[in-house]
């Protein structure tokens, strides 16, 4: 492993894996990369993995219906989030891939045309606001920044600013560049790390060379550069891409651009797209609304609406006073403005917090009136226009500053409050300057953090400097719960043994129950509202605040979040263009739940209910940007289409691309020789099905029919999508809007069929951290491990929702496993003439046999279910576990191993081991095996129906054999240890196998049992009944064993009856004879005798003896020992002894 150094510099590349694993011998390595090399060249060449649909000229158009030419011709098209352009690919990208990657490798082994496309995405603020900030570097530092200086050793870089308590964006544990897909974060990691302040720096951790980065000034350099990594990295990671769909996004490619105009004027003519004024986090730097892809924090951050409470100020404290006494505007009044979420509490408060050490600011209101809280909160209003508060857009004025320990004793006015004449300002060391205003009302009766905090106000009165009864209004009963009765939070804080308010982890369990009870089950005990539920009449309350002029709502980010350009977001009110998700076409929302549900293949739980969650709360997202890279918006072209909602049908393009262009830019027309004006909004209506073709069309765009018939055949046959993969937390936007779109432009026939997530991808066990030095690159793990072992490592990793571990001994085990396994078939290709021929009729051979169709059909199961770590294991591990055993097995009964089985598993081997090592399934299959043609477009072999029999012989093989063993290191290890042993395994020795002919009569009540219980439908065992009846048995002890064993044979899949008749799949005496010479070479016992036992254990007579006079086969023999009675069918029980030499 790597070695211990604390120093990582994140601005050297060498030192983003300084931590991973190390390899020292590469030659193994070296031969599998350098047979790797050769194949992928030779794909490439021979065009492997670039399928066309049916040609209409081979089946014309419409003579055979869509669904009817898919079935026909069985395809598949499967897709991941195309990587955004700012870097290189990662692990975590390469984990992605990995399944898209098996599974369309899986579906060409099922004789299907499998797609496999990807594009490159560049659209959106993250390239553009990179290269604005390296135009301003180059200004400031120079071309190559010669003129930057390093900052002092002790100094963090970029730690400029003193830390500030930010609240944790609710909705994730860390942000990402571009949420519609896994992006490359090599360098943002780094930056995130320590605080890079200058993106020249992060492209150094990218691994630019500094006299380069000057270039990446320019954001169409961005789309020259990475593209080619990306197809570089992937092609050499052996995926099956189909690199003529490829392109860029943005108006960089024409023929692209004219895609999304039309997406977005077909969606506006739907009404989906609509204009309006509404609420959007915004970033007041750029002009511009702030989707999660522009965002470098706070990604799924939303508005959250609050209740922007006014307390009059009846008497400023006079410290504040003082401070301000000349700048209050005349004839106005001044307000505290508190935040809160609960207007229905308001009429339970009894004071109000401020945070002595946060400064406050005074600022001038919309009229006479002046307001008292953050900047912050000032700054996020004023983009609000909300009446009353302040009038213009994105201004706001203040007038002076207070410290919060100046505000500390001022009486306002509390709106709702039973206490008519007033409440206190009090202090509060937990408020926040990040969350609010900075100002919080307290409402003890059912604020279980305000309760703890006026207890312990009332009881340090003088330490805090208050008059204690500040803290000691009388707490009134506002709302009953049925669960806290009418003062909730006292009841909760006495209930839970809340004793400060430093509890903080109870105090955040109490509020969460307080909320909840009080919100869904309070009834008001007070007010015109008195008597009715809370959750009615919540909204009412809020109206009659704002209609009495003591309230107005605004809304806030619900936690941080920070634009590319290093701005802190607020929420705006602005007029802008939306999709019109959510509670705004409940028809179009139920339409995509509904599908959700009932059409659509989510392959896990989780996924489906991810789905509905986001499809219940998601509502009108912006889908227009002033600022960035990406394609005009067709009706308002001062705007461009944001990156989330340009990326959302994509799929459908990739189907007719190559046919459109030949190069990712569109510079080269492609094959039909269509221009990129030529691609009318009646065209792309005419390729996606949504209308039929009329001799206008052909005459006004110039395209012939023939084109116009190509690129609808392609689309028709490819589409519907059959899986998407990606990342779990795309489901928040980008996926979801697929739905949206898909069920929008598209007919049912064409929506997708299948989405499937999975987790993120730690790497060794711990998180991927450049700056900790555990960090690898796509190009970096291939490299260092070789495409298929990379791969194995990446199916190894995991196959659920949850986070995978790529572990890097895993990919560095299969080097040798592969080479290994490559030697010997090359090896036994050449002593082909020294194999066993003739009948394939030994036990052995039928094992094995047997053993690799069980083996196959297990993988094809497991492929077919996506389930890639369980294919793994039956297709390779155990493949070779069953080669493994038929080798020491013939080798100890002294035969040869079969010819014919020998290459029948080279050949299953490389056919079901095809779709994740694909490379060394090549080089067995043409140069091992001496094929004609490539294994990319062979068929996944069919198995032999497994025969229950021999599978139930192989695993009491493999059983016995491991007890044996198993008892004799025992007794070695008590020797060692001084104990007292029945014999001396280093002694001659002899060894008696004990097998009973019938089972004990004392069984006969639990097969009855286990008859009962046993489900020969779905071959299941009910057991919780089971075992409940055979613990009444009182023979749990001797019982459970018996009836463990049943269970396996009836869920293995052997005939019930014949276990239930308690008789064997197989022949056991047979099997033991043919086991012995291996157990005896084994064990290294000079002789092994078999022995039949008869009922009751008593007596027997010998099977195979050790050739003795009195062992000879057919022998009686009486006064068996004690381990005989131990002996029932299928478990035999043996007997070690020493032996004169």
């Amino acid at each position: 492993m790597a070695g211990n150094s604390a120093v990582v510099d994140p601005m050297d590349p060498a030192d983003s894996s300084k931590k991973t694993f190390k390899l020292e011998n590469t030659e193994k390595r070296d031969t599998l990369i350098a047979i790797e090399k050769k194949y992928q060249t030779q794909w490439a060449e021979d065009r492997v993995f670039e399928p066309d649909a049916p040609s209409t000229a081979d089946i014309p158009l419409h003579s055979i219906s869509a669904s009817d030419l898919r079935t026909q011709y069985p395809k598949f098209f499967g897709t991941m989030a195309y990587p955004y352009m700012n870097g290189t690919l990662h692990a975590g990208h390469s984990f992605t891939v990995s399944k898209i990657e098996f599974t369309t490798g899986f579906a060409r082994m099922q004789g299907r045309r499998a797609l496999f496309p990807m594009g490159f995405h560049c659209t959106g603020m993250p390239i553009k606001a990179c290269a604005d900030k390296l135009i301003k570097e180059v200004q400031m530092f120079g071309l190559e920044f010669e003129r930057y200086v390093e900052p002092d050793a002790a100094t963090v870089v970029g730690d400029t600013n003193p830390p500030t308590t930010r609240p944790p964006a609710p909705t994730q544990a860390q942000t990402r560049d571009d949420v519609t897909k896994f992006t490359a974060k090599k360098g943002k990691a780094a930056a995130k790390s320590v605080k890079m302040k200058y993106q020249f720096q992060i492209m150094l951790a990218v691994g630019i060379p500094k006299n380069e980065i000057h270039r990446f000034a320019d954001p169409q350099y961005w789309l020259t550069f990475f593209p080619p990594l990306c197809k570089r990295d992937l092609t050499n990671f052996g995926a099956r891409i189909d690199w003529r769909r490829s392109f860029v996004t943005t108006d960089a490619n024409p023929y692209y651009d004219a895609f999304v105009r039309w997406q977005m004027i077909r969606l506006r003519e739907l009404k989906k797209i609509r204009r309006g004024v509404r609420e959007t986090i915004y970033s007041p730097k750029d002009g511009q609304p702030c989707m999660d892809h522009d965002r470098s924090e706070g990604e799924g951050v939303l508005a959250q609406k609050y209740t922007g409470l006014k307390l009059k100020v009846l008497e400023l404290a006079s410290v504040a006073a003082a401070l301000v006494a000349s700048k209050l505007p005349t004839g106005g009044h001044c307000y505290l403005i508190a935040a809160t979420l609960r207007p229905e509490t308001m009429y339970g408060q009894t004071c109000c917090f401020v945070g002595p050490k946060i400064t406050y600011g005074l600022f001038q209101a919309d009229g006479r009136d002046c307001f008292i809280m953050t900047e912050r909160a000032a700054r996020n209003m004023a983009f609000q226009t909300i009446p009353g508060v302040f009038a213009k857009f994105g201004e706001y004025h203040r007038l002076a500053e207070l410290p919060g320990h100046s505000l500390i004793g001022t009486l306002v006015d509390a709106p709702l409050s039973v206490h008519s004449k007033g409440v206190r300002v009090l202090p509060m060391e937990t408020v926040l300057a990040t969350k609010g205003t900075g100002v919080v009302t307290s409402v003890p009766s059912d604020s279980p953090d305000d309760f703890a905090t006026v207890t312990d106000l009332a009881k340090k009165a003088e330490y805090y400097g208050i008059k204690k009864e500040w803290a000691e209004l009388e707490i009134m009963p506002i709302i009953n719960t049925p669960s806290y009765g009418d003062l909730t939070a006292p009841c909760l804080v006495k209930k839970m043994k809340i004793n400060s308010p430093k509890d903080t982890k109870l105090l955040a369990d109490a509020k969460a129950l307080a909320y909840k009870e009080g919100y869904y089950q309070g009834t008001l005990l007070v007010g015109e509202f008195k008597g009715q539920k809370v959750v009615d009449v919540k909204d009412q309350i809020q109206d009659v605040l704002e209609r009495r002029g003591e309230a107005f709502s605004y809304f806030e980010p619900e936690g941080l979040v920070i634009s590319r350009s290093g701005d802190e977001c607020v929420v705006a009110k602005m007029e802008q263009w939306f999709l019109n998700y959510g509670k705004g076409d409940p028809e179009w929302r139920d339409q995509t739940i509904d599908w959700v549900n009932n059409g659509l293949n989510t392959y896990h739980a989780e996924t489906r209910n991810g789905f509905e969650g986001v499809l219940n709360w998601l509502n009108e997202w912006a889908c227009a940007r002033s600022y960035g890279l990406g394609t005009k918006l067709p009706f308002d072209p001062e705007f461009l289409v944001e990156s989330l909602s340009d990326s959302t049908i994509y799929m459908s393009y990739y189907t007719i691309a190559h046919l459109l262009h030949r190069d990712i830019y569109g510079k080269e027309p492609g094959v039909l020789g269509i221009r990129p004006e030529q691609m009318t909004n009646e065209v792309w209506d005419y390729v996606f099905t949504r209308r039929e073709l009329g001799e206008g069309l052909i005459k006004e765009t110039g395209i012939s029919k023939a084109a116009l018939e190509s690129m609808r055949r392609e689309f028709e046959y490819w589409y519907p999508l059959d899986v998407r993969i990606s990342g779990k937390d795309l489901i928040n936007n980008h996926l979801t809007f697929l739905l949206y779109i898909h069920l929008a432009i598209f007919p049912p026939e064409y929506w997708p069929r299948g989405v499937r997530n999975n987790g993120h991808l730690l790497l060794n066990g711990a998180k991927m951290s450049k700056s900790a030095g555990n960090f690898l690159t796509l190009d970096e793990t291939v490299k260092k491990y070789g495409a298929d072992a990379t791969r194995i490592a990446l199916a190894d990793a995991g196959d659920g929702v949850e986070d995978a571990n790529f572990e890097e001994s895993v990919a560095n085990s299969n080097i040798l496993r592969l080479f290994n396994l490559k030697e010997w078939c090359e090896d036994q290709v050449h002593r082909e003439t020294s194999l066993r021929t003739g009948a394939a009729d030994v036990l052995w051979d039928r094992l094995f046999a047997n053993e690799m169709n069980v083996l196959v059909a297990e993988t094809k199961r497991q492929y077919e279910g996506s389930m890639y770590k369980a294919a793994l294991k039956s297709c390779l591990y155990d493949f070779i576990s069953a080669r493994d055993f038929y080798r020491e097995a013939t080798n100890a009964a002294g035969i040869e191993m079969h010819r014919d089985l020998v290459f029948r598993f080279i050949e299953l081997q490389a056919l079901i081991i095809t779709p994740i090592a694909p490379h060394w399934a090549e080089h067995v299959w043409l140069e091992v095996l001496k094929k004609p043609s490539t294994i990319q477009n062979e068929r996944f072999p069919q198995a032999g129906e497994a025969d229950v029999a021999l599978t139930a012989a192989r695993e009491y093989v493999r059983t016995t054999s491991s007890n044996i063993t198993s008892a004799e290191a025992a007794q070695q290890k008590k020797k060692e240890k001084g104990k007292n042993v029945a014999f001396d395994p280093k002694k001659t020795k002899k060894f008696t196998i004990f097998a009973a002919t019938k089972y004990p009569a004392w069984q006969e009540k639990y097969v009855d049992l286990v008859r009962e219980a046993f489900d020969a439908t779905h071959l299941t065992v009910d057991d919780k009944a089971l075992n409940g009846k055979v613990s009444k048995m009182g023979e749990m002890k001797k019982a459970m064993p018996f009836v463990q064993g049943l269970k396996r044979r009836l869920v293995g899949g052997e005939q019930a009856q014949a276990v239930f008749e308690r008789k064997l799949a197989f022949d056991e005496l047979r099997t033991l004879q043919a086991m012995a010479p291996g157990l005896k070479r084994t064990t290294g016992c000079k002789y092994i005798t078999i022995v039949a036992v008869d009922e009751g254990a008593k007596t027997g007579h010998v099977v195979d003896g050790d050739g003795s006079a009195h062992e000879e086969p057919g022998a009686r023999m009486a006064a068996l020992p004690q381990a005989a009675e131990g002996a029932v069918p299928g478990i035999p029980t043996f007997h070690f002894e020493n032996v004169a030499t």
